[in-house]
């Protein structure tokens, strides 16, 4: 149990994600939670640099959908920015709003990996599902109640993440 919810890759920040690496292991397609994944919880907007980094991903000949627990209204603000189609009410950990996420761009399970920065819900469900998972590090802060209270559980999984991603 305690291996679904180790990230394959782990990085502090998106701009450190290895995309020739996701290339060369087939990756087509990349999910991404929205909240303190790609956006600060409390935030509207993206960062330039990363709406940026976002735009040079299907300049690379990636697929990308958002994937995110929170309302339609906040998931398709953000993926008509960026003209990406979204899952809102994913329902993490359950794989559900993945699975719908995988027919949006046409790709198959071990073509997609899955970007968040959560262990309980967005690791947890990509690798439930069998997805390429990536961690990343929060981007802010603050943060829902409940994601406060998941973070409190997740310092003692982050500890064994870090010790075997490097070591």
């Amino acid at each position: 149990m305690l291996s679904k919810l180790y990230p394959k890759m782990y990085v502090t920040s998106l701009f450190q994600i290895d995309l020739e690496d996701l290339k060369q292991r087939g990756i087509k397609s990349i999910l991404f939670d929205i909240d303190n994944t790609v956006i600060p919880w409390d935030s509207h907007k993206m960062a330039p640099e990363i709406e940026r980094w976002f735009r040079s991903l299907s300049e690379q000949g990636f697929k990308v959908c958002f994937v995110s627990n929170n309302n339609e209204h906040r998931v398709s603000k953000l993926c008509s920015s960026l003209q990406v189609p979204g899952v809102h009410r994913a329902a993490k950990p359950r794989r559900r709003g993945l699975r719908q996420a995988l027919r949006l761009l046409g790709t198959k399970i071990n073509e997609t990996a899955f970007v968040g920065d959560q262990v309980f819900t967005d690791v947890l469900a990509g690798n439930r599902l069998g997805v390429y998972t990536i961690l990343v590090s929060p981007l802010a802060g603050k943060e829902f109640i409940g994601t406060k209270i998941n973070r409190q559980l997740e310092k003692l999984v982050l500890k064994r993440i870090k010790r075997k991603t490097q070591g």
